[in-house]
């Protein structure tokens, strides 16, 4: 099996932490590896808000592996930090959603835009 690939190029703005993902998806393996990658950060950087947008190419994992990644994400870091997730290819959005839901079920503070200006309105103003 071929070793996920992606890149993410971060950029610090203020209380804000800006991920920009590029690469190839449509695994959950994948998935679960830049996420992984985004705690690190996380740690690291320790904002109070994450920005991730996403411009992968392929489709994200099937709904049925959702659950899992939303399982594999407890307790890396994403507790208690606001993240906005901005998906880049709209017909996408709906199964990212379930993703949402997912996570919000879990206690995550997440939210997934369309577009990054409303992604940042929600980081800065919304209500989770």
């Amino acid at each position: 099996m071929d070793a996920p690939r992606f890149e993410i190029a971060y950029s610090r703005e203020d209380d804000l932490l800006r991920a920009h993902v590029t690469g190839v998806n449509g695994t959950l393996e994948t998935t679960v590896a830049y996420w992984t990658a985004l705690a690190a950060e996380l740690r690291r950087e320790t904002p109070a808000a994450l920005l991730v947008v996403d411009d992968m190419e392929g489709e994200p994992p099937p709904p049925d592996q959702l659950a899992q990644f939303v399982q594999a994400m407890v307790g890396m870091g994403f507790e208690g930090v606001r993240v906005a997730y901005v998906e880049a290819h709209a017909q996408q959005i709906p199964l990212v959603e379930v993703g949402e839901i997912l996570a919000r079920e879990r206690g995550f503070e997440v939210r997934v835009f369309g577009d990054e200006q409303a992604a940042r309105i929600w980081l800065r103003h919304g209500m989770a």
